[in-house]
């Protein structure tokens, strides 16, 4: 699992994601409400800050939070 959320990383142009793209980031795992709500109740990715009046986060820290957030569904069907 965790290339994928590295691949989430290497591919964003930037080395912060904006609050407001967290969605266009996660590939809609996430939006901008539910980060607010995790940040407001302490629960948020950690590293946030701001520039003016948007919140941002670092993208490798963001990655490691969707990754901490993620569980791997185990096939019912393998044997």
């Amino acid at each position: 699992m965790e290339i994928i959320f590295q691949q989430m990383v290497d591919r964003w142009k930037s080395p912060i994601v904006a609050r407001t793209k967290v969605a266009s980031f996660s590939g809609g795992l996430l939006n901008e409400k539910t980060m607010a709500n995790s940040d407001s109740a302490g629960l948020g990715c950690p590293g946030r800050f701001r520039i003016g009046r948007k919140v941002v986060y670092p993208t490798q820290m963001l990655a490691e939070f969707l990754e901490s957030r993620s569980a791997a569904i185990p096939d019912r069907h393998a044997k």
